[in-house]
């Protein structure tokens, strides 16, 4: 490894001596220093130049006229801006004032109390802490800035540089900067030729470096905040025994474990009889409890681990950043302090930092600050410039916060806090949050309560008999008080056991395993799903919005034709040849151009662009927008164009115009050798052809010839368009005009700016260069999963910015538009009123040059027609349709951070087939929570009531199904079945179907048809069994063994008759094949072997823990045979009409209305005073605590105090509404309507 100096660029400067004045000038710096107006800063490499920086492609000025130096400065200031700065410091006496201008350094960066311990750095060798670095931003304070000597002195303390960024290889600091070196750098002349050595061994390398970064790392952290902690496993597990009916059902075990030790030991048995074994149901309840906890405690561990990788990938984003002098793209979570990061409009701020250079960059500081306008933001050089000169005002701001957007502009900035020391970090540590639960789970905690209710009351009622039946039956026991207290204690058991049985927790683990299954299979099929009702919403989506381009194309663009001025039509060899027409080839008609002419478009390509060269998997490419790379890569070959940060050296850019999706183009200004200026636009051609008077002619002349676009050439220009967009291509208009001054004459300038002229005044009266044809095939396999969406019952409607004609051919090639179909442009739609939206909203097909606001109010009417809508969007301005809609796809690709923030799922190959793979999750999630819910139900129908029935008619008051069996089928039903039932993969079948309507019961017909049929069968068998199958099978009901054998086969016939019952869950539509697809979920085929092992292992070996005895050959045929038949059963189901078993269930419901109506009014009027004064209490409870939080905040006030000194509005960070608790929510019948399939 070789030891190298790291040097800025050669740029031009003007180099003026300044007279430092005021209380900023030290006394022992007499000299003047030099301040320098410089352009462009180049990264440079030992083998080529590379163009890595958007800003330094398209902001930067460089003065031809001056002479080249080398420096590192960052100033972009004007010959003009250098005369204003000189004047400003000659008159001393009118000296601008800034907040702070008045402290010294050290009470500029004197620690806040709260902040001490970031000031205190062991073996630091950079030249500041964390704590001094975040003093700029704490708040914003010029006068921390100045006192941390500017840019220059966070260079060189931060040992960065600001061209070249950090070096790749860097590990270990081996040089120690102190403060007053890296202070005092910042006024001290710099000689030209010489940049700032950073003592250092360099060496541009693709490999990863061991221990790169160690000392950054370790002095100023990583940009990762501290996820939130997640619970340990033993907390899991307590949480999980946490449920009271467990503690309660725990208790009663123990108080029953040691009555039997009692009656075993103590007592001593009676004739002829061997010791008790009353204490073994005791100590199986424990052991049952251990297991149910064990396993619920696992489930959620595994699950707390999907959903942390989850959040792990969401979190993750690529960012652009300049290491090395070349362009690359990192992880957020690799920014280092004294990274040098590139900043483009839509870029969501990834760390704290101060701005190099830039062009009209604005951001949105509402999130970070709770300021609503957009900050404009200022190059820091310029700020220390006009702060040594003393006209230095609050209203500049070099300060870029961590969490803000970048709204317009580009530029390129010096990362300054990353982590938990950035703004935004501090604020986000303490807004940690759980996940949101679902509406979906919400639904099925509100219907959980109300089943348990119901199992509850059961219990309860219960409970009551038997007790009564107890307590009539004392007189005549004589048995011991500890078997009087044991029967006691089995008649509570068994009531506590119905209530963990009726309780269906079961339902929302059942949803979240759903979930946390689905993203994670969706995840590995380009669907990053970023919030988790998304998943679920987006099954019942009844029409897609979807851009075109990348989404249905593949994003891969090549210019494949084009004309010059109106004459000269040209296309690649063999492509789009007109046989009536003459189209010469691409080398003909470039080879004919002057060189005048191919500087005109050059820069028309280069220099107004936003791309720059840079490295993707290993290779050196463009990166930028696809329609730039592609001019790029044709100015490449044809135009011989040499690398991008050369062609773009030597331009001096007086105003930049960024990309606006209203008016459909971008433009630049730059300052000609000649001294006259130039305005290159670049555009949608339609729309740039209006504005066009002039056309270039003449293309071989040695000056730039035009005339008059007269009306036939305009029509040949705009035929030439059409032609192209039937074609599916992209057209592209460039054009120019040439201003002697600037601003021009008679234009308004911007009210911030005097040099910033408004671009409504000067694009007018422009002369047409060039319209390209840029082709963008459609992707494989997007008119299949159009197909597949429409039969699916979702209608895909396609919103773009491109003309009607380039629109429909595309929407045509891929399906989308359909003979009886509406093509509207933009314009047209949004002058609509609401009523004729509504009027043609349902037959809309293409919404062709449209803006992210006519998709926001095509998706706001959809809503309010009932439609569910799915959305896809890329640009920061597509962030109100993404938020508006019910699901929101962000491209993964093109998209950017502001558009991915806004989205729920991010599709990572911006592919519209990834968005049907979402449909078909979706659908699964749904389809799993239903087939859960359906097994779920009839097990809790069947269990209770064969529990409840047993119980009330034994004579000993014992339930057929113990407390332990009772819990082995809780088991069952709450935790294997929710992971095998929420497991199945979809196939492509689920999209043969409508979507869900909103407002959809979670219990249709068919689902209530099933759970009522299997459960008349399963009670009908187990009835049977229970009370005749003594008579059927002969055995005497005096013989105790023979009757424990009874049990013990209505006990396995039930729990087989559940397993059964499972592959009748699979399907949920009246379709015979259960058995579809079980070959490809392993979960379900390794649950199922878990439940049939351990029934049969409790047959065998149960024995007195479950009350059971072992059963013979023909015992076990009787109960396989008894339960087999629920699965031909189910086929009979399947083949009863919904409409029928609809008309059976309304008049069983207006039967039991009319009988259940008189009783609800009794009980209403027995126990309405006693609910009354319930309420009663729980609003005086909640008074006293709400009391008792006012106090508590009352007394935290300073600390809210300390924290608005971060100028951070809390109230933008603060966590949504966290769902109601199941004990919180409204008491409201669940949510189950009948409807008619």
């Amino acid at each position: 490894m070789t030891s190298n100096t790291l040097l800025v660029p050669p740029i031009s400067a003007h180099t003026t001596p300044l007279r430092h004045g005021g209380p900023t000038t030290s006394p022992d710096s007499e000299e003047s220093t030099t301040e320098i107006s410089l352009s462009l800063q180049v990264p440079s490499s030992p083998s080529r130049s590379f163009g890595g920086s958007t800003l330094r492609s398209r902001a930067d000025s460089f003065n031809s006229e001056a002479e080249t130096a080398r420096s590192r400065a960052t100033s972009i200031n004007s010959t003009t801006e250098t005369a204003r700065s000189r004047k400003s410091s000659d008159v001393q006496t009118i000296r601008s004032r800034f907040e702070g201008d008045d402290l010294s350094p050290e009470e500029a960066l004197k620690p806040d109390k709260v902040d001490e311990k970031d000031y205190e750095v062991a073996n630091n060798p950079f030249a500041f802490s964390p704590g001094q670095l975040n003093k700029t931003l704490n708040p914003k304070s010029l006068a921390a800035y100045r006192a941390l000597g500017g840019l220059r002195g966070l260079e060189r303390g931060l040992q960065t540089d600001v061209a070249r960024g950090l070096s790749v290889d860097e590990v270990a600091i081996s040089e120690r900067v102190s403060f007053q070196e890296a202070t005092q750098c910042a006024r001290t002349k710099k000689t030209p030729g010489v940049g700032t050595v950073i003592a250092q061994d360099v060496m541009v390398t693709d490999h990863e470096v061991k221990g790169q970064y160690h000392d950054r790392i370790r002095i100023f952290n990583n940009n990762r905040l501290p996820t939130k902690k997640s619970l340990s496993i033993w907390k899991l597990f307590w949480n999980a025994f946490n449920d009271r009916v467990l503690i309660i059902l725990t208790i009663a075990a123990v108080i029953s474990l040691a009555l039997g030790i009692y009656e075993a030991v103590g007592q001593t048995p009676a004739p002829g009889q061997g010791p008790s074994l009353d204490w073994v149901e005791g100590l199986a309840i424990e052991v049952a409890v251990v297991i149910v906890v064990l396993v619920t405690g696992l489930n959620d561990y595994r699950r707390e681990k999907q959903f942390a990788a989850l959040n792990e990938k969401k979190e993750d984003r690529q960012v652009k950043a300049i290491r090395s002098g070349k362009s690359v793209l990192i992880s957020v979570f690799d920014v280092m302090v004294g990274d040098v990061l590139h900043l483009e409009s839509g870029d969501s701020i990834p760390a704290d930092g101060i701005l190099i250079n830039g062009h009209a960059i604005r951001c949105d500081e509402s999130s970070a600050t709770g300021e609503s306008d957009a900050m404009k933001k200022t190059g820091g050089q310029e700020v220390w410039n006009r702060i040594e000169e003393g006209t230095a005002t609050s209203k500049l701001d070099p300060f870029i916060m961590s969490g803000s957007k970048v709204l317009e502009g580009v530029g390129t900035y010096l990362v300054t806090s990353v982590g938990v020391n950035s703004s935004f970090g501090k604020v986000m540590i303490g807004l940690q949050i759980e996940n949101e639960d679902t509406p979906l789970q919400v639904k099925l905690a509100n219907m959980a309560n109300w089943i348990g209710y119901l199992g509850t009351a059961a219990a309860g009622f219960l409970f009551f008999i038997l007790l009564i039946r107890f307590l009539a039956g004392l007189p005549g026991n004589t048995n011991t008080p500890a078997m009087k207290g044991s029967n006691f204690l089995d008649i509570l058991i068994v009531a506590i056991t119905i209530i963990v049985v009726a309780v269906p927790e079961g339902l929302p683990v059942a949803v979240t395993l759903a979930l946390s299954f689905a993203t994670k299979k969706m995840l590995k099929e380009n669907n990053l799903v970023r919030h988790l009702r998304a998943c679920e919403t987006m099954g019942n989506a009844t029409t897609i919005c979807s851009d075109k381009t990348g989404t249905l194309t593949q994003n891969k663009m090549t210019v494949v034709a084009g004309i010059m001025g109106s004459k000269v039509e040209f296309a690649r060899e063999g492509d789009l040849r007109d046989g009536e027409r003459k189209v010469i080839t691409f080398p003909a008609v470039f080879g004919r151009l002057s060189l005048i002419v191919r500087e005109l478009f050059l820069q028309s390509c280069a220099i107004n662009s936003t791309a720059f060269e840079g490295e993707e998997n290993g290779k050196n490419t463009f990166i930028g927008s696809k329609t730039e790379t592609a001019i790029l890569i044709m100015a490449k070959e044809q135009l011989g164009m040499g690398p991008v940060a050369e062609e773009r050296n030597g331009v001096e850019v007086v105003q930049l115009i960024p990309f606006d999706s209203d008016r459909k183009c971008m433009g630049v200004v730059i300052r000609l050798a000649s001294g006259t200026y130039r305005l290159l636009v670049k555009g949608a051609a339609e729309i740039l052809l209006e504005k066009a008077t002039l056309e270039l002619v003449d293309l071989a002349g040695e000056a730039l010839h035009q005339c008059a676009l007269t009306d036939s050439s305009r029509a040949r220009v705009s035929a030439n368009i059409d032609g192209f967009a039937r074609k599916s291509l992209r057209t592209i208009a460039m054009l120019y005009k040439d201003f002697q001054q600037w601003p021009p004459l008679g234009a308004r300038t911007s009210d911030e700016d005097s040099k910033v002229a408004l671009f409504e005044d000067i694009f007018c009266d422009m002369t047409l260069l060039a319209v390209v044809g840029i082709q963008d095939p459609l992707r494989e396999g997007v008119a299949k999963a159009v197909k597949q969406c429409q039969d699916a019952g979702v209608k895909i409607r396609m919103v773009t910015g491109d003309n009607v004609t380039t629109a429909s051919a595309i929407a045509i090639e891929c399906g989308i538009k359909t003979p009886n179909g509406l093509i509207i442009q933009g314009p047209d739609f949004r002058r609509m009123s609401d009523e004729k939206m509504d009027e043609v909203i349902p037959r809309l097909e293409v919404l062709a040059r449209s803006s992210p606001e006519d998709k926001r109010i095509l998706v706001a009417r959809l809503k309010h027609l009932g439609e569910t809508v799915a959305v896809t969007g890329d640009g920061t301005n597509d962030g109100p349709a993404l938020k508006t809609a019910d699901v929101g796809f962000s491209m993964g690709i093109a998209g950017t951070e502001v558009a991915k923030e806004a989205s729920a799922i991010i599709l990572m190959d911006d592919n519209f087939s990834s968005i049907v793979k979402a449909i078909m999750w979706g659908r699964s999630v749904n389809d799993a929570v239903a087939k859960f819910l359906q097994f779920q139900i009839t097990v809790n129908i069947t269990a209770v009531l064969l529990a409840f029935v047993s119980a009330v008619s034994s004579p000993d008051m014992h339930s057929v199904l113990s407390a332990v069996q009772l819990l082995w089928v809780n088991l069952i039903m709450d935790t294997f079945a929710a992971l095998a039932l929420a497991t199945d993969a979809p196939t492509e079948d689920i999209l043969n179907r409508e979507p869900t309507p909103k407002r959809a019961a979670l219990i249709t017909i068919n689902m209530w048809k099933m759970i009522t049929g299997q459960a008349i069968y399963q009670l009908v068998v187990t009835f049977v069994l229970y009370f005749a199958g003594s008579s059927i099978l002969g055995y005497s009901k005096s013989d105790s063994l023979l009757q424990t054998e009874l049990d013990t086969i209505v006990f396995n016939t039930f729990v087989w008759m559940q397993i059964f019952n499972e592959f009748n869950n699979r399907r949920l539509d009246n379709k015979l094949n259960i058995f579809e697809g079980v070959h490809r979920n392993a979960f379900f085929i390794i649950i199922n072997i878990i439940m049939v092992a351990g029934q049969i292992m409790i047959i065998f070996v149960g024995g007195a823990a479950f009350q059971i005895k072992r059963i013979d050959g023909t015992q076990w045929a009787i109960c396989i045979l008894c339960a087999l038949p629920c699965l031909l059963w189910a086929i009979v189901l399947r083949y009863i009409p919904d409409r029928y078993a609809a008309a059976v269930f309304a008049f069983v419901g207006k039967f039991w209305l009319a009988i259940a109506r008189p009783v609800l009014n009794v009980l209403a009027i027995v126990f309405g005073p006693v609910a009354q004064a319930w309420r009663a209490l729980k609003r005086f409870q909640q008074r006293t605590k709400k009391g008792i939080r006012k106090k508590r905040a009352t007394g935290s006030n300073a600390g809210a105090d300390e924290e608005s000194g971060l100028g951070i509005n809390m109230g933008k960070f603060s966590s949504p509404t966290s769902p109601l608790t199941p004990q919180e929510l409204p008491l409201q019948p669940p949510p189950i309507t009948l409807t008619t399939a």
